[in-house]
């Protein structure tokens, strides 16, 4: 009896060994052919969870051997956690990258290829997205992103405002020469209404400085913040604040952000994002945006979202469907214009007029011409050192305590230190 029941154990034991090593290396299913993925985003939250399970709930449905287990995080937390996971080999197998963290990643080996992915996918094909956006998600000529969705800044103004000031609405023709005219008739200090408003920082510099044709770093990510044309685009920004008082300055605004400003009717132009469209949509008086005045040229913010797949994850392939799924198809596309989350980086015209013929804004067309000269956020090491300190050195030009020019000095030698550390 005891050689027969050493003989079962043994037996049992070979026939879990058979199991594990038939399951082993299985990258892409279960035992029901149920393959489940875990997608980390933080754009979803607090606003748009609904819409994110209504696609997924698509997806699924297309996608029937595919089961999405989606886990959110507020912007502030989320790449904290997400660096958490991927140090201790528990990274998301898909999760959401804005383009300024995504050239990090990519560049430090945590995102997959998905160039073949790609290359192999009938249902997908590169047209269906702005090429720009796709484009913003490669990295050495290789694609390891999807883009999901865009947003940009734009001229937003009062009409109401520039009615009673007896001024010509902003055009898309318009100059820094012709924005700063009319905010010096808009402005009435006595009445706290100031004509314009953008803030004097790094993150609206450097789109300032493109519209002057310059730039803070060249093509090789080498700083060139010390330049005539980085300098009058400083000087043009600071000035509307200390020597032509058309935009309010940091103790003008007490704390106040610039959108209640704007709500309030104390700003007859504000530079912000179109995802304030709906902040503005029950303001007690009629306004409208158009694309930003420029001086040598055009220029325009340019925010993205995308999907990227974990190196690691053994359900690549599975992940990289959901990724271009939420990229590019058209039940994805229509959830975000309905719910206004975002814009979709898509080329269908169908879908996207019904968010063309939403109003206010009459002119939504602005937010696509706006493309055509749209400028990427600055990626470089340290970057948010480097914005930290620009944004100090530039509190001290609006306070008075030093000159543009000597700003821009400092920097200079600031960024060398940063960037030679």
């Amino acid at each position: 009896m005891k050689k027969v029941a050493v003989f079962i154990v043994f037996s049992l034991l070979a026939m879990v060994s058979l199991v594990g090593c038939s399951t082993e290396g299985s990258t892409e299913g279960s035992e029901d052919g149920q393959t489940e993925i875990t997608y980390f985003s933080f754009s979803a939250t607090p606003d748009y969870e609904e819409e994110l399970n209504q696609i997924i709930e698509a997806f699924e449905e297309e996608n029937p051997d595919i089961t999405v287990n989606s886990e959110l995080a507020a912007y502030d937390d989320y790449f904290t956690k997400l660096q958490t996971q991927i140090a201790g080999d528990n990274a998301p197998d898909v999760f959401e990258l804005n383009y300024e963290n995504f050239v990090q990643y990519a560049s430090k080996g945590t995102l997959a290829d998905l160039s073949s992915f790609i290359d192999e996918d009938d249902s997908f094909n590169p047209d269906q997205l702005n090429e720009e956006a796709f484009k913003a998600y490669q990295y050495d000529g290789k694609q390891y992103g999807m883009v999901e969705s865009f947003s940009n800044v734009l001229t937003f103004y009062n009409k109401d405002l520039f009615d009673e000031a007896g001024v010509d609405y902003p055009t898309s023709d318009w100059t820094w020469e012709d924005e700063r005219a009319a905010a010096e008739k808009l402005t009435d200090q006595g009445n706290n209404v100031w004509g314009t408003y953008a803030p004097v920082t790094m993150n609206e510099f450097y789109k300032v400085a493109a519209q002057n044709g310059g730039q803070v770093f060249d093509d090789e990510g080498n700083p060139t913040i010390n330049t005539p044309e980085n300098l009058e685009a400083l000087q043009y920004m600071v000035e509307n604040v200390t020597e032509y008082g058309v935009s309010p300055s940091p103790s003008d605004m007490s704390g106040q952000a610039s959108e209640d400003l704007f709500k309030n009717g104390q700003l007859a132009i504000l530079h912000t994002g179109i995802w304030m469209f709906g902040q503005f949509e029950d303001v007690p008086f009629e306004w409208d945006v158009e694309v930003e005045a420029g001086n040598t040229q055009k220029a325009h913010h340019f925010f993205a979202n995308g999907l990227a797949v974990s190196a690691d994850s053994e359900k690549q392939e599975a992940a990289y469907k959901f990724a271009a799924f939420m990229s590019a198809s058209d039940q994805a596309a229509e959830t975000r214009v309905e719910a206004s989350w975002e814009l979709p980086a898509i080329t269908n015209d169908d879908i996207l007029s019904p968010y063309l013929e939403q109003t206010p804004p009459e002119n939504r067309q602005a937010v696509f011409e706006a493309l055509d000269s749209l400028v990427l956020p600055p990626v470089v090491e340290n970057w948010s050192r480097i914005s930290d300190v620009t944004n100090q050195e530039f509190e001290k030009a609006l306070n008075g305590d030093q000159t543009p020019e000597e700003v821009l000095n400092t920097l200079e030698s600031e960024y060398e230190n940063i960037m030679n550390q």
